[in-house]
């Protein structure tokens, strides 16, 4: 397995986020985290990248506990792919995906032929060498999530961990973005786990769900196990018409 949770809670002061989760990732799995606003489907992406201390139970990754990999080590092995990036200093797009070769910096001033092989790499990888040169502020929104994709790719991760990674893109950028995470998956290997409350494309692309509501896990499975009229309900308190696609996957439809 490439992640044990076991018996995870963790609280932000006073206020439980996690409670008792376990759970277990396999490599190559292509995992989407679903549930409502609250639910704790960030704070747990961040307890797997080692982002959060102070819980309570055990995240392990590859046979070995999570606190116990220094920084570097683990960032040569996960990597981390947030909401939003914001950026004060005009970095140009070639800088901000060399930014994921850090973990591998000898010397933080100087870059090396193999940082550069990488990088191209991941660009490719993304779709973003037509970005080249450009400031990474004045690119769209949908062009600076690839490009912060490519500077996760760059640290050549073996598991990916994105949270709403296309929360604020439109719906042509939300399925260009997934599209590429399913190459990831299924031609390079890698392990991506995605939070989304973009559930339709979770049905679409993942081949399991996890629903999380307070803290917990409701349920889990294939989309056809998880989105179910029942128990789209007890997770988010909607009524839903559920399509069947061509594919075998399920449509979501909230009627209420």
């Amino acid at each position: 397995m490439t992640y044990v949770i076991d018996n995870l809670s963790f609280a932000y002061s006073q206020s439980r986020v996690v409670e008792s989760l376990s759970l277990s990732i396999k490599a190559g799995e292509f995992l989407a985290i679903i549930g409502p606003n609250g639910a704790g489907k960030s704070t747990l992406l961040k307890l797997m990248a080692g982002l959060l201390s102070g819980f309570q139970g055990s995240v392990n990754f590859m046979g070995k506990s999570i606190v116990d990999y220094k920084p570097a080590e683990l960032a040569r092995k996960v990597a981390f792919v947030p909401q939003e990036t914001h950026v004060v200093f005009p970095f140009t797009v070639d800088e901000m995906i060399l930014m994921g070769r850090m973990p591998y910096r000898q010397s933080f001033l100087f870059d090396t032929e193999t940082d550069d092989q990488f990088v191209r790499q991941a660009m490719a990888l993304t779709e973003t060498e037509h970005l080249t040169g450009k400031l990474f502020t004045k690119i769209s929104g949908g062009e600076r999530q690839r490009v912060v994709l490519a500077s996760a790719l760059a640290q050549t991760p073996e598991v990916l961990l994105l949270d709403e990674p296309t929360v604020y893109l439109d719906l042509k950028h939300q399925l260009q973005f997934y599209e590429i995470l399913a190459r990831l998956n299924t031609r390079q290997h890698m392990t991506v786990v995605a939070v989304t409350h973009d559930i339709n494309l979770a049905s679409r692309h993942a081949g399991r769900l996890i629903a999380i509501r307070e803290g917990v896990i409701v349920t889990e499975g294939t989309s056809d196990q998880v989105l179910t009229a029942e128990k789209l309900h007890e997770i988010f308190g909607i009524t839903a018409d559920i399509v069947e696609r061509p594919d075998g996957g399920r449509f979501v439809i909230p009627s209420a």
